[in-house]
């Protein structure tokens, strides 16, 4: 495997739990967001913004991984797999869709 697909298998493997994963999804999300900010200058809310990008992340591991974030191992290439990631995912959607379509009909799940 390549290094980009190495990253990405490990990115992978430190996120499973459900609500990191919403967190990093959201986290993610943000950061595509904050390039208008970029572009039109807005320091004040861009830094605002990184800040609270990172305290999901990290919250998300360290609450609910108890792990530490693939960005340890992977520290420039992680923001790129975990774009990918977010990406082949929907945002999220498909994991939402995923584990609704794995219920029990009209049931809850035990």
């Amino acid at each position: 495997m390549g290094l980009f697909q190495d990253a990405k298998a490990h990115f992978v493997a430190c996120h499973q739990h459900p609500v990191n994963q919403a967190l990093h999804h959201l986290t993610n999300t943000l950061a595509i967001a904050l390039i208008p900010l970029l572009i039109l200058h807005k320091w004040g809310w861009l830094v605002g913004c990184l800040v609270a990008t990172q305290v999901f992340a990290l919250g998300g591991h360290a609450i609910f991984e108890k792990n530490q974030p693939a960005a340890i191992r992977y520290p420039v290439i992680t923001i790129l797999a975990s774009l990918s990631w977010s990406f082949d995912n929907w945002f999220g959607l498909r994991q939402v869709l995923q584990y609704f379509a794995q219920r029990p009909p009209g049931g809850v799940s035990r």
